[in-house]
């Protein structure tokens, strides 16, 4: 019995560490900042919402669930080759799960789960946003900051970001990072929140990655 014991505790603490160890750094975060404003020499993109997303992956002891969210408007302000300010919100009714087919029961309730008030509330916070406060560039990589807005908390996140302008359009694409949901009160299953969940936890790292295409207005 005590055997059989071991080797169960054995396979749920290896799932746990492949499930867990090869998550994004986490992006620097800190207190919301003033949003950057534009010289009126800068020029507008705006965002083309077909072609920009945020790819999500969260994680919780016997694996993870990954997918998308749309961007529903936004535009970002360049000065030369220098992105000086901007924004994009977030249409949070938009959450796609891509790892559960969408014609089986548990990609709908995995959905519904998410939109859920102990989740991210999405009937009384529709949308989320982020606001560009600043961009740098630290140790070779350019760092896009910005204050990210979900249901009432906002906190200010830093992350790597590479750009290409081309013509009349520009790409924005950041390496994968995560956040840390308990700091946007995101509750459910949270070990930020509740005690005695056992291997019921679902982990507060959120992994993400946003893609942005805009052209010149």
């Amino acid at each position: 019995m005590k055997s059989q014991f071991f080797k169960i505790f054995t396979l749920i603490t290896i799932i746990t560490f492949v499930s867990c160890g090869d998550k994004a750094k986490e992006a620097e975060t800190t207190k919301a900042e003033e949003a950057a404003v534009a010289e009126v020499s800068a020029t507008t993109y705006n965002v083309n919402t077909e072609e920009s997303s945020i790819s999500w992956k969260g994680f919780k002891p016997t694996g993870s669930h990954f997918g998308t969210i749309a961007i529903s408007e936004g535009t970002i302000d360049i000065n030369g080759e220098t992105i000086e300010s901007g924004s994009f919100t977030i249409d949070m009714n938009s959450i796609v799960v891509s790892d559960i087919p969408a014609e089986e029961e548990g990609n709908a309730k995995l959905v519904g789960h998410l939109k859920n008030a102990d989740f991210f509330n999405v009937e009384k916070h529709p949308t989320a946003k982020f606001e560009i406060t600043g961009i740098e560039t630290v140790e070779g990589k350019t760092m896009l900051s910005g204050n990210l807005m979900i249901k009432e908390a906002t906190n200010n996140i830093s992350f790597p970001v590479t750009t290409e302008i081309k013509d009349d359009m520009i790409a924005l694409t950041s390496e994968t990072f995560t956040i840390d949901r308990s700091k946007w009160n995101v509750e459910y299953g949270s070990k930020s929140f509740f005690d005695n969940l056992g291997d019921k936890f679902i982990n507060d790292d959120i992994e993400m990655k946003v893609t942005l295409t805009a052209t010149k207005a």
